[in-house]
């Protein structure tokens, strides 16, 4: 049936009905808004499954398996970016956890004004959709390829679509984070079961050195295309727009302390970067194993899959399957959620304001309709993965700069946090022109890679049109009363207290809670910087400990 063997197709039903069933169970727990778009009430061994899920899904393994097969282990840096952030992570939760927000809208309209929450739900908004776009382009290459290609990867595209909707819209975050834990350890499953049978086929590493013959294929770094600097700028690029990925605030901030968070989402986005070594290997043994033969880069995952598992014992691939669909539902959930808490927190309620709890959980259920099909449709336009999650990484940071400017500098106004954001999509915009890559490759043929702006160059592009921009406007324009940045600081050095209450305003530290006397690195500066905790000094250097040993260890296995 559709190339699978039975038992494929048992394990398959039975998995999306058992996650369905979870998911609408969870709607009884929806009693509010709070409880749809950010619950409180998790711990940290669910919080670690929930930032796991929601930041790993297949279509980073069919990016991470496609850049191997054709640039080699270099094509790790296409989710190891992110390694050189995941100590920041322990920093960064408490922080968000402390805005005491529902979106990262909520915090902009704090830190400036609403207009520019709006603004944000808007880009954040796109960016869930190009988000979701990528994964079901990648995820149905996959699984069509697994299928034998008797299965259009629009039909799956939509039947994906179909499953996550079903309890996404009926239990909200909850329902996300419930199923992530369950899911998160399919995902887990997806990332290593296909490894040892493809590195038994082609006689493991030493196998592969004698078919291989480029030793830039064994290579962590490329200077060709992915070299240090490389590596350095996305890294940075990274950084500066995690913060402003929408569902971020729910990784960090669904936990009943900010303790729960900082765990959950530094721990939990560790264990990506273990599995993203597995998609790596992966991904050079297919340079091995299909040599001579035609194949698709975006399909060498599920080809590989395709190729030993149903050999290996019946149902096999329906568990692969199984966990790949996993991997990409339990984030385009999260996904979904964080989508129309956006538009509903930060744009509809303003301009229709003191309706029935219900009606706001209505718009946010349709809101969540309109981002998929949005997501949908950019999915069906792709052209490939990896040029999908190109265009992913660059849309964070339009408003990440702002974000850092605001949490680090009283003067940052409202003015400057637009001019910042409007400033890097026009340099993003005008570095794809012909007449901009025709003058920077005069100025220098390192600019230009495969008549492009090379990728680590246009971000620099932006970045830095960003950041002048939002210094500039700022140093020219009113600042910010001083006692609504009052308020904002308060909340970025205010503990969240055991047992707090959760207020319906957002961005509000509850009466009664202890505000902290102010400990400023810079002492009578508009520069804002806390004197950090021991938590986290002990707790950074132990991540940045971490980095390095997974390094170490994927260059010792590699050799």
């Amino acid at each position: 049936m559709l190339g699978l063997h039975i038992a494929d197709i048992v394990v398959l039903v039975a998995y999306l009905l058992g996650i369905i069933a979870i998911g609408i169970g969870a709607a009884r727990l929806i009693k509010n808004m709070g409880d749809f778009f950010m619950p409180r009430s998790f711990g940290k061994s669910m919080l670690v499954m929930h930032a796991f899920g929601t930041g790993t899904h297949s279509d980073q393994a069919v990016s991470v398996a496609s850049k191997t097969f054709t640039s080699g282990l270099s094509g790790i840096w296409y989710q190891w970016l992110w390694l050189f952030c995941t100590p920041f992570y322990w920093l960064i939760a408490p922080i968000m956890r402390r805005f005491r927000a529902i979106t990262v809208a909520d915090v902009f309209a704090a830190r400036y004004h609403r207009s520019v929450g709006m603004l944000f739900a808007v880009v954040g908004m796109f960016n869930l959709m190009v988000t979701i776009g990528v994964m079901l382009k990648g995820s149905s290459a996959v699984v069509a390829s697994c299928f034998g290609d008797q299965v259009s990867p629009n039909v799956i595209i939509a039947v994906m679509t179909a499953m996550f909707l079903a309890y996404g819209l009926a239990g909200g975050l909850a329902a996300a984070i419930i199923t992530d834990f369950v899911q998160g350890i399919m995902t887990i499953v997806f990332s290593f079961i296909l490894l040892p049978f493809a590195l038994e086929a082609v006689g493991g590493m030493a196998g592969l050195r004698q078919a291989i013959s480029d030793p830039q294929m064994f290579s962590l770094v490329a200077p060709a295309e992915i070299g240090f600097f490389y590596i350095a700028i996305i890294a940075l690029n990274a950084l500066i727009g995690i913060v402003t990925q929408p569902h971020t605030m729910g990784n960090c901030a669904a936990g009943r302390t900010e303790s729960d968070g900082r765990f959950g989402f530094t721990v939990g986005s560790f264990i990506k970067r273990l599995c993203t070594m597995a998609w790596s290997l992966t991904g050079l043994a297919a340079v091995a194993y299909f040599a001579g033969r035609e194949v698709d880069p975006d399909q060498v995952y599920g080809l590989m899959a395709r190729e030993f598992l149903p050999a290996i014992l019946p149902g096999l691939l329906g568990v692969f399957l199984a966990a790949l669909l996993a991997s990409v539902m339990s984030s385009c959930d999260s996904f979904m959620i964080a989508s129309s808490a956006l538009f509903t927190e930060n744009v509809y309620k303003p301009l229709k304001p003191d309706r029935e709890p219900g009606h706001y959980l209505t718009v946010g259920r349709m809101t969540s309709l309109v981002v998929v099909a949005g997501g949908v449709m950019f999915a069906f336009w792709l052209p490939g993965v990896v040029k999908g999650l190109e265009i992913f990484w660059k849309i964070s940071p339009m408003m990440g700069i702002a974000f850092w400017l605001g949490l680090f500098w009283r003067r940052a106004t409202v003015a400057g946090a637009w001019a910042s954001t409007g400033a890097a999509f026009f340099m993003w915009w005008l570095t794809t022109t012909e007449a901009f890559v025709g003058w920077a490759g005069a100025l220098s043929p390192g600019f230009v890679h495969n008549g492009e702006i090379y990728l680590p160059w246009q971000m620099i592009f932006y970045l830095v049109a960003g950041l002048v921009a939002g210094i500039v406007v700022s140093l020219l324009t009113e600042p910010v009363a001083e006692e609504q940045l009052d308020r904002y600081y308060e909340l970025v050095r205010t503990p969240v207290a055991a047992g707090e209450p959760v207020l319906e305003e957002p961005c509000t530290i509850p009466a009664g809670i202890a505000i902290p006397p102010k400990r400023n690195v810079f002492t009578d500066s508009s520069i804002e910087v806390m004197v950090p905790d021991r938590s986290s000094v002990y707790g950074f250097a132990a991540s940045w400990g971490l980095v390095g040993v997974l390094i170490y260890f994927f260059f010792a296995v590699t050799r």
